[in-house]
């Protein structure tokens, strides 16, 4: 009785936890655009020296930020309820939520400090951290098989938000990998960005392909077409890198509706 106990107060700090690493998240995010260290905010950082990145999305796409937070706001509310303090899946997914937004606190900090290879080290600790928090939060269980209501809600509460904000994280980690190598002067071992741009784009969209088919996760999906797009947008002055980002797009868009449609089908026991 007395371990039980125990463990639902850890989880109610766990819980206040993730609310303040989420806002304060929000809050440092909003702070560097208005006093910026170095002078210039990410996004004046990535429209100037970095302008010639050319996986670098156009400025249009940093706006999933707004949706991406709106999503963690949701989770950190849906999280701290009472009803879902020994949740087990929240319970391990807490931990990790908490640390990807400490880390992003720091990552802000390094990149618009200019710090770009320091920032790629906290960018991959966001990354597995999140990758962490998704693998739990999908962990088997009864109750999040069919459409029920707590599978609808721990969906739409937990597993949505989680899947955006590692989906953005996932660009932004090649983005941010590609900028350090960029600012020191890589040269791609001779071999033309463009073509660099292609293969990062192919990784990317493979890598989609398999999360997609695995757990016929839609938001994911449409994060990664929301980039490629972007991406095809802004290189539109190099067709071939447009036409592979805007065809990859397409592809993807059709992979997740098949597999939404597949899904829908086996739920509703047509197969």
């Amino acid at each position: 009785m007395q371990g039980s106990q125990q463990g639902s107060s850890q989880n109610k700090v766990w819980q206040s936890a993730v609310i303040i690493s989420i806002l304060a998240a929000i809050i440092i995010n909003a702070l560097s655009n208005f006093f910026p260290i170095s002078g210039q905010n990410i996004g004046e950082i990535s429209n100037t020296i970095f302008a010639p990145v050319l996986i670098t999305p156009a400025n249009y796409a940093f706006a999933i930020w707004g949706l991406i937070y709106i999503g963690l706001i949701a989770f950190g509310i849906y999280q701290a309820s009472p009803a879902q303090r020994d949740n087990a899946r929240l319970e391990k997914v807490r931990a990790p939520i908490v640390a990807a937004c400490v880390f992003q606190m720091v990552w802000v900090f390094l990149f618009t400090a200019q710090q770009f290879w320091l920032s790629v080290v906290l960018m991959f600790g966001i990354l597995l951290s999140l990758i962490a928090a998704y693998g739990w939060s999908r962990m088997e269980s009864s109750e999040l098989r069919g459409a029920n209501r707590v599978a609808q809600d721990e969906k739409i509460f937990s597993q949505i938000p989680i899947s955006l904000y590692l989906g953005w994280i996932s660009v932004a980690s090649i983005v941010n990998v590609a900028s350090a190598l960029y600012i020191s002067g890589w040269d791609g071992w001779g071999i033309a960005p463009v073509v660099w741009t292609g293969v990062m784009l192919a990784i990317a969209a493979a890598m989609t392909t398999i999360i997609t088919i695995q757990f016929q996760d839609a938001a994911f999906g449409f994060v990664i077409v929301w980039a490629l797009i972007a991406i095809a947008v802004r290189q539109s002055g190099q067709l071939a890198l447009s036409a592979t980002a805007f065809g990859l797009a397409i592809a993807l868009l059709l992979l997740i509706g098949f597999t939404q449609y597949k899904s829908k089908q086996y739920k509703s026991g047509d197969l």
